[in-house]
């Protein structure tokens, strides 16, 4: 195959999103002759997107420089914005920053030209960065609307994007909201380029999480997957960022076994090179479901990894501070993290926790969870996601529970409940059936108490949720129910995926096992519950309710 064949031959990888491919052709082309510019910036993208961080920078130099030399100064802007992310992303924060100054050099050589709106949009992700939300906005209102017909659509979309971002951070939930979605509209009509469609993906959904949205981040999440499921070799840094917000509503959704694999992924995606900063995000979120699981070493090791790059480890470490019995530690950590913390929708990730926390003081928690649960309510009326509101309920309930008003506490608490279910988030919902069941019994009505508090513990140990299961355990003590499963964490996933009809070989592949550990677990299994085959370690899971009946079609 000749040169010019073989270039072609890239090109169209590149349009069928075949990353490897595109890579090695072009890779081999640029090897015996160099490319131009405009193929350059097609081979940069593929290592961009394949994670060949190193690769895909010296691309981008090599065709920033060919653009500027050939005085095409919005194209050499465009590399020049990759290049800056691409850098700031592997945490060269100071080459970045040269290169901007360089690209603001060359700019200003030609200050009519359209693609000088890159470098505002560097601007603002800066001030982003810094927490500077109003400077962001401001930089963001000097920019026109990119709606012109012939416009480069990476610009057009990130520019949406990030007045977006803008707006939502400075408290315009409902405008910002509408710019996001439009950029996600305009990722979904094909025109943007494959790495700007990882980072809106990200962006939009990371967006979405932080304000609760949890319906708009599941629907973008869905249409995610699906794009990531035509490029099976992306593996670059908005990969990695993807399947962080892709764990957190996998836990939210109950799938905690998918949910720990997705993390563990991303963990080692995000710690291997492009990413390596938001590498935080991903422990963070591989120790929570640690927390859950009631796998607490493994939960503490995962949070100082969150702590090693740079992330905060609140409100999770508090709560495992308290799960271990350091209440006084827990407390004051939380109320640290909520002094420093001003930004509503920032308050609102810690103040479930700080009620929580400061409830498990008998005698001072009611007086001072209260306002944190006022100032919930508050929140949750001012930007309304759906979420918020089953958040704020559940916290007022908490604490009217705990006030001894057990009859005013149930109104938010059934709604908050509702809500949950709504959302399909069950292990929100179980939580709220315990306070529910502890709302009953205060009011003499066992009855109830005994059926709440026992679906709830069902929903828990289907999770895997061991610590709140063996909580409500306690509380249904000498009841005559079924006792809490004696199976370990990963014993339970293991016995789950047994009653699927799952292979040893299966069953490694899906947790990222070796088939010898995997034996060894269905051995601990077949001794905890005293059984000798794998069908009747299935038996017992539907019969204890670990599995759902139709979970074995």
């Amino acid at each position: 195959m000749d040169w010019d064949a073989r270039v072609a031959r890239g090109r169209e990888a590149a349009r069928a999103l075949a990353w490897t491919e595109t890579y090695e052709v072009l890779g081999a082309a640029d090897a015996e002759r160099p490319l131009e510019t405009a193929d350059l910036e097609l081979l940069a993208e593929a290592a961009d997107m394949l994670g060949n961080c190193d690769d895909a920078v010296a691309l981008l130099r090599r065709a920033y420089t060919g653009h500027a030399e050939a005085g095409a100064v919005g194209r050499a802007l465009r590399c020049g914005y990759w290049l800056c992310k691409a850098l700031a992303w592997g945490g060269e924060f100071a080459q970045s920053g040269a290169w901007l100054a360089r690209a603001r050099r060359l700019a200003a050589t030609e200050p009519g030209c359209p693609e000088c709106a890159y470098l505002v949009l560097l601007e603002a992700e800066l001030h982003f960065r810094a927490g500077e939300f109003g400077q962001m906005l401001e930089a963001m209102n000097r920019l026109p609307e990119p709606a012109r017909p012939g416009a480069d659509a990476d610009l057009a979309a990130g520019t949406t994007m990030t007045r977006g971002l803008a707006l939502v951070s400075n408290g315009d939930i409902a405008a910002g909201l509408a710019e996001l979605d439009d950029a996600m509209m305009t990722v979904a009509e094909g025109a943007v380029s494959a790495r700007c469609t990882g980072m809106i993906y990200c962006v939009v959904i990371g967006a979405c999480q932080e304000l609760q949205e949890l319906r708009r981040a599941q629907e973008w999440s869905e249409a995610l997957a699906e794009w990531c499921a035509a490029q099976p070799d992306f593996t670059g840094a908005y990969r990695g960022l993807c399947r962080v917000h892709r764990v957190a509503l996998l836990q939210l959704g109950g799938a905690w076994p998918d949910a720990v694999r997705e993390a563990r992924l991303a963990c080692a995606q995000l710690t291997a090179g492009y990413g390596e900063g938001a590498a935080g995000g991903a422990f963070y979120q591989l120790a929570e479901l640690h927390r859950l699981r009631g796998e607490f070493t493994d939960a503490e090791r995962a949070y100082r990894d969150t702590l090693h790059h740079g992330w905060d480890a609140q409100p999770g470490l508090a709560l495992l501070w308290l799960a271990r019995g350091r209440r006084e530690e827990s407390a004051a950590a939380i109320r640290r993290a909520l002094a420093e913390t001003a930004e509503p929708m920032r308050r609102a990730r810690l103040l479930p926790a700080a009620v929580e926390i400061l409830l498990a003081d008998p005698t001072d928690g009611p007086p001072e969870a209260a306002p944190a649960a006022d100032e919930l309510r508050l929140i949750a009326r001012d930007h309304g996601a759906v979420a918020l509101h089953a958040v704020a309920g559940q916290a007022t309930g908490a604490v009217r529970l705990a006030e001894g008003a057990a009859r005013e506490a149930l109104p938010p608490l059934r709604e908050a409940g509702r809500l949950w279910r709504e959302l399909d988030v069950p292990y929100e919902a179980a939580r709220v059936g315990v306070l529910v069941g502890l709302a009953c019994r205060a009011l003499g009505d066992e009855g109830s108490a005994h059926l709440e508090l026992d679906a709830a513990r069902h929903v828990f140990e289907r999770l895997g949720a061991v610590p709140d299961a063996t909580r409500v355990q306690r509380l249904t003590a000498g009841d005559g129910r079924s006792p809490l499963s004696p199976l370990s964490p990963r014993e339970l996933e293991v016995v789950r995926l047994i009653a699927r009809g799952r292979s040893n070989h299966a069953i490694a592949a899906e947790l990222v096992l070796s088939e010898k550990t995997v034996a060894r677990h269905i051995s601990n299994i077949f001794a905890k519950l005293d059984v000798a085959s794998r069908t009747a370690a299935a038996a017992y899971a539907f019969e204890h309710g670990l599995v759902e009946r139709d979970a074995s079609a």
